[in-house]
């Protein structure tokens, strides 16, 4: 039986409910496909100044997970960066979405300034600022653009998501993304962004909700089980 290894970018913590369903939700996809999957946790304050390459080298798939601020943003924005940039299944959910945001506007597009505020909140570029409204397990309704990966994935033009989250990426800042490889895939009701994916990429998909929650419920979700077909392809 194929085997895949997952490595999980993020600060581990048994109380965060989304830890808690990341396991169980890649275990659920892994036997809809047919195979064996092992993760495993990196902290992301191993991650910087390193050679990812070797840390990283061995594995299938990335997912940077939620709960953020992380220890290292660096870290985590390095293996980010070492997924784009090597063409390796990429994930990001909640934090590890706005951290994928990040790096591609400091490192493709040039926005070096581009930051989060929950970390620095006079940056003068707050491209991942506080939304609206929080959205604390919070549901909600989101359409796909056209033509978008997700929506294939989904087989679907929209989806009811839940969410866990007080900052996103900021609608406003979207047009900097015009005509680059990252594009918003999926949009709330309000047309805040709550996707991007890249065009010239295996699969790098990020979503401000938690798609893992649905293992809470014993249910195997289509964008995971999407992203463990693209890790089997992957395998080396």
């Amino acid at each position: 039986m194929t085997k895949i290894l997952i490595a999980l970018i993020g600060d581990f913590n048994a109380a965060v409910t989304a830890h808690q369903a990341i396991p169980l939700a890649i275990e659920l996809a892994a036997k809809a496909n047919g195979v064996d999957a092992a993760i495993e946790w990196i902290h992301t304050s191993t991650l910087a100044d390193v050679d990812l390459q070797t840390v990283l080298g061995g594995f299938d798939a990335i997912w940077c997970v939620p709960a953020s601020p992380y220890a290292s943003m660096d870290g985590a924005l390095c293996a980010i960066r070492y997924a784009r940039e090597n063409g390796i299944p990429f994930l990001g959910t909640c934090g590890g979405y706005q951290h994928a945001v990040l790096e591609f506007a400091r490192n493709v597009l040039g926005l070096t300034g581009a930051d989060n505020a929950e970390v620095n909140p006079g940056t003068a570029l707050p491209l991942i600022a506080p939304l609206v409204c929080a959205l604390i397990d919070q549901g909600g309704d989101i359409e796909f653009a056209d033509q978008s990966r997700i929506s294939r994935h989904y087989g679907r033009a929209s989806a009811n998501e839940t969410y866990r989250c007080s900052y996103g990426f900021s609608r406003q800042y979207v047009p900097l993304f015009d005509h680059s490889d990252m594009v918003v895939s999926a949009w709330d009701g309000d047309g805040d962004p709550r996707a991007v994916e890249l065009r010239n990429h295996p699969f790098f998909i990020g979503t401000a909700f938690q798609p893992e929650r649905s293992a809470l419920k014993g249910d195997t979700h289509p964008l995971i089980s999407a992203f463990v077909k693209a890790a089997i392809a992957s395998v080396k």
